[in-house]
C-alpha cells in the first residue's frame, strides 16, 4: 500500500479508475477517489459483484446456479506496478488495474488477468520467463451510428477519404497526423511502451507496436491504449476498431504475438550463441502447432473473429511455420540468438489480450515440456496447405471443450463460465437476420 499511496501523492492523483478487465477484454470497474482507495487497499473493502466476470459482450449476464442468482461481492486489490496517468481529465486522474479476490483471500478464478498470472506461475516453477510484444492492428472509420449500414473510411486531412490500399504510406499516414499526435502524446503521459505506428494495408488501418516485456503489464498497457485511442478518435470525430473484420473488403485487424522465453539468468532458451534453433524452441513451436487450433476460443472469441481468417487476406489459416514467412500462422523473424522469437499471427485484434496471451503462452508450454516435434518448416505460400483453424465459432467452441490437455490446466470454473458466455453470444448472433439475407433472399426464395 505504501508504494501505492507514494505514487499517488508524488502526482497529485485525485481520482482513479479501477479497471477490471472481463471475458472479453472489456473494461470494467469504478471510479474511486483517491483516498477511498487507498483506505480499501488496507482494509479490502473495494468490491464488486462477482457478475463481472458473467457479462456477455451483448451486456447480458449468464449463468443459472445458485451462485450466479446469489452475485456475491469480490474483494478488488489494487495492483500498483499497473498505475498509470489516465491522460485527458480535467480532474487529475490516474488508471489502476485491480484483481479480484475472495473474502479469504483466494484469488477469482474467473478473472482473466488471474487466468494469465496462473500460466506464467507455470512457467516460473520451471525457472523460465516469457517475454512478450503485441502489436495492434486497428482502422479509423467514419461516424456510422447506424450499424445496419457498412463502415467507411473517414475523411483525412486533405478533405477526402482512403480509396485505396495504402500498406506503409507515409503521405497516408500524414492524413491523420494530428490524431497520431496527440495519441502518442497521451501514450507517453500513461507511460504506455510503444515502439512503432505504421500505416497498415486497409483503409486508415493502423498498427502500433509495443516493446518487449512482461506478459501481464503488456495486456494492462494493451486495453489503456485502447481506451486512448477510441476517445481521442471520437474527440477528432472519428470511430476507432479493434474489430478482427470491420469492413467486408479490406484485411482484419491482428494482434500479433512476438513470444520469446528466457531462463534465470535472462538467456534465450530459444538460440544457441551460433544462432541456431534450440531443441526447445522447436517444441515450443510444436505446442503451438498442436493446441492453439483447438483452443481457438482464446484468441478468436467473437463470431466476427472467423472472418478475419482467410486465405490471401493476411491473416493465417492453419498453424504452419517458417522463416520470416508472413503466410503462415507461426512466423520465426530474422534475428539474432538474443533475440531470437516466434511471432503468433493467429490472434485478432478483438481477442482479449489476457486470455490470446494464455493460449500461446500455455500451447507453448505444454510443448516445451512434453517435448513435441514440430511440423517441417513451410516454405513459400503457407495458404496452399489445409487449413486447420476452425472456421466458425460453433466449431472453435467444440474443439475447445474436447481438448482436456489446456482445460486441465485451466480452472473449471474459469472454463465453464467461458463456455457459457461464448454459447450465450452465439446464440444472440444466430437470432440475428442478416442484411445479406434480406437483399439475396427476401424477394428470391
Amino acid at each position: 500500500m505504501s508504494a501505492l499511496k507514494t505514487w499517488i501523492e508524488k502526482r497529485g492523483v485525485a481520482e482513479l479508475e479501477c479497471l477490471i478487465p472481463d471475458m472479453n477484454g472489456v473494461v470494467r470497474g469504478k471510479v474511486v477517489p483517491a483516498a477511498k482507495l487507498l483506505q480499501a487497499a488496507g482494509d479490502g473493502s473495494l468490491r464488486m459483484p462477482s457478475s463481472v466476470f458473467t457479462v456477455t459482450v451483448t451486456g447480458d449476464y449468464t449463468g443459472d446456479d445458485d451462485e450466479a442468482y446469489q452475485d456475491p461481492d469480490m474483494v478488488l486489490r489494487p495492483d500498483a506496478s499497473s498505475l498509470c496517468v489516465a491522460p485527458g481529465f480535467k480532474t487529475p486522474t490516474a488508471f489502476v488495474f485491480a484483481d479480484a479476490h475472495h473474502p479469504d483471500g483466494s484469488p477469482w478464478a474467473q478473472s482473466p488477468r488471474h487466468v494469465l498470472k496462473r500460466v506464467m506461475e507455470m512457467y516460473a516453477e520451471k525457472g523460465w520467463r516469457p517475454v512478450i510484444a503485441p502489436e495492434l492492428e486497428f482502422y479509423l472509420t467514419a461516424l456510422n451510428p447506424d450499424p445496419d449500414l457498412p463502415l467507411t473510411p473517414p475523411l483525412g486531412r486533405s478533405g477526402r477519404p482512403e480509396t485505396a490500399s495504402q500498406p506503409f504510406g507515409l503521405e497516408a499516414i500524414t492524413e491523420y497526423e494530428d490524431l497520431i499526435e496527440e495519441i502518442y502524446e497521451q501514450a507517453e503521459i500513461a507511460e504506455l511502451d510503444l515502439d512503432t505506428l505504421i500505416h497498415e494495408s486497409g483503409t486508415a488501418q493502423l498498427e502500433v507496436n509495443f516493446n518487449h516485456g512482461d506478459p501481464v503489464r503488456l495486456c494492462d498497457q494493451s486495453l489503456v491504449f485502447k481506451r486512448i485511442v477510441r476517445q481521442l478518435a471520437l474527440k477528432h470525430g472519428v470511430y476507432a476498431t479493434f474489430m478482427a473484420k470491420p469492413m467486408e473488403h479490406q484485411p482484419g485487424s491482428a494482434m500479433h504475438l512476438h513470444i520469446s522465453v528466457v531462463d534465470g539468468g535472462g538467456n534465450n532458451l530459444f538460440s544457441t550463441c551460433e544462432g541456431e534453433n534450440t531443441p526447445t524452441f522447436l517444441n515450443y513451436i510444436g505446442g503451438l502447432q498442436m493446441y492453439l487450433p483447438e483452443i481457438t476460443p482464446l484468441f478468436a472469441p467473437n463470431v466476427n473473429s472467423f472472418r478475419r481468417m482467410r486465405p490471401s487476406h493476411s491473416a493465417p489459416i492453419n498453424v504452419q511455420w517458417g522463416v520470416d514467412n508472413r503466410s503462415c500462422g507461426l512466423r520465426v523473424p530474422i534475428s539474432d540468438p538474443e533475440n531470437r522469437r516466434i511471432e503468433v499471427r493467429l490472434p485478432g485484434a478483438d481477442a482479449n489480450p489476457y486470455l490470446a496471451m494464455t493460449a500461446s503462452l500455455l500451447s507453448g508450454y505444454l510443448g516445451m515440456v512434453e517435448e513435441i516435434a514440430p511440423t517441417p518448416q513451410a516454405f513459400g505460400n503457407a495458404y496452399i496447405h489445409a487449413r486447420t483453424l476452425p472456421k466458425t465459432l460453433e466449431e472453435a467452441l467444440e474443439r475447445f471443450n474436447r481438448c482436456r490437455k489446456v482445460c486441465d490446466r485451466l480452472d473449471p470454473n474459469f472454463v465453464r463460465t467461458f463456455n457459457a458466455i461464448k454459447e450465450a453470444e452465439l446464440q444472440a448472433f444466430q437470432g440475428v437476420i442478416s442484411s445479406w439475407e434480406r437483399d439475396h433472399l427476401l424477394l428470391k426464395v
